[in-house]
């Protein structure tokens, strides 16, 4: 019995109240709804007649489906981005910035004339290329001097933004239509799957890179390490576990998820295949992955499920205004109380590593206080040595 006990033990502990993370998330989800159901009775709307509508438009016909399908594509791609950084023990804030650039690489090619397949190819390609190359900047900046991964990547969010809106404005503009960029090709964009919808090959797309991305994090040498590193960088570091190259190869995956996340939208989505100016159509579907990812359970199978359930929510959203009457910000308010509910677990979970992280960046940007401490800008440990143990604890098992 005792045996059995320290067997089960350790699974139970993988959640908040031992139930199975399916369970456990779809108990989260109804006790947001329930709130969501009751906020919009106080306020006086129908909350049945919007519940229906919601469901009903996400995935009561096909092509409510297929779209909640395109709108989940994007996000599926952002998760990963955040997904995988994590499960290396840091946090990489920069998928907005990262799915800009991709966007723009594969707008780019546009400007040369490539043959039908090629220049789809050549779109995906180096839209995962660009990302990574973009995502690799904070990662050497961690390497090499130890700053804060969460502060660089959100600065190089707006410079991405504000290049992207120089590129769009200066360079990639459409001249018939300078408020947008010019439009993918016939030959260089993804085929829909289904009429008067937006969903593309681009899906599928996303679901293969999820599952590279499991096979590689779960069944691999290299995808063993970086979970180790972020399990128990202590032991890890023990271990002959190279954290430098852990830190480069998760960032650049996660840059890779992030630039075809911008690729696969604007190469399948009607009717312009363009990006306008401002990024009106981009903005925030980096951040927004950071809520799929943590629903999710930052596993890259359950982001393909959790991402499919957002882009429900965003497709059926759209029938709460037009069926139910429900105005759009109480819309966001019930998504966002099912999302919050939902994201929780995940969250409490590794909030040992949210506070190792906070400490690490308020050291990073704190003024040294001499050389006794024993600290060399250029190692990215060292800011975190005298913390260790401090950190373990908290990590637990």
């Amino acid at each position: 019995m005792r045996h059995r006990r320290a067997q089960t033990a350790p699974a139970r502990r993988r959640t908040l109240t031992g139930l199975s993370p399916v369970l456990e998330s779809a108990l989260a989800g109804l006790l947001g709804l329930l709130v969501g159901v009751v906020v919009m009775a106080i306020y006086g709307y129908n909350p049945w007649a919007a519940i229906v509508a919601l469901f009903s438009g996400a995935y009561g016909n096909a092509a409510g489906f297929a779209n909640a399908l395109a709108k989940a594509t994007p996000l599926l791609l952002t998760a990963l981005t955040f997904a995988i950084c994590v499960r290396a023990g840091m946090f990489n804030i920069g998928a907005e910035g990262q799915l800009f650039m991709g966007t723009l690489a594969a707008v780019a090619v546009s400007l040369v004339t490539l043959p039908p397949g090629i220049g789809q190819i050549a779109r995906l390609v180096l839209a995962m290329v660009v990302g990574a190359l973009w995502s690799l900047v904070p990662a050497l900046l961690k390497v090499t001097r130890g700053v804060s991964e969460v502060i660089s990547t959100i600065m190089f969010n707006w410079i991405a933004r504000w290049l992207a809106l120089y590129l769009v404005l200066n360079i990639l503009f459409d001249p018939l239509r300078a408020e947008k960029t010019i439009s993918i090709p016939m030959s260089g964009r993804l085929p829909l799957l289904m009429g008067k919808t937006t969903l593309s090959v681009g899906f599928f797309v996303a679901i293969a890179f999820a599952l590279v991305v499991y096979f590689v994090v779960w069944h691999t040498v290299v995808g063993y390490e970086i979970r180790a590193a972020g399990l128990n960088p202590t032991a890890a570091k023990y271990g002959g576990i190279n954290s430098r190259r852990t830190m480069l190869l998760s960032f650049t995956l996660g840059g890779m998820a992030a630039g075809l996340a911008g690729a696969c939208y604007v190469m399948g989505t009607p009717p312009t295949y363009s990006v306008f100016a401002g990024l009106p159509e981009l903005t925030n579907l980096g951040f927004d992955g950071m809520a799929v990812a943590m629903v999710g359970r930052n596993h890259p199978i359950g982001i393909i499920f959790s991402a499919i359930f957002f882009g429900g929510l965003n497709a059926g959203g759209r029938a709460m205004q037009l069926r139910a009457g429900v105005p759009l910000d109480m819309v966001r308010v019930v998504n966002g109380t099912i999302v919050l509910a939902m994201a929780i677990p995940e969250l409490i979970r590794i909030l040992p590593m949210v506070k190792s992280g906070v400490r690490r960046m308020i050291s990073s940007v704190r003024p040294r206080r001499g050389a006794d401490s024993g600290d060399t800008p250029g190692d990215p440990d060292s800011s975190t040595s005298r913390g260790d143990a401090t950190q373990e604890k908290e990590r637990g098992a």
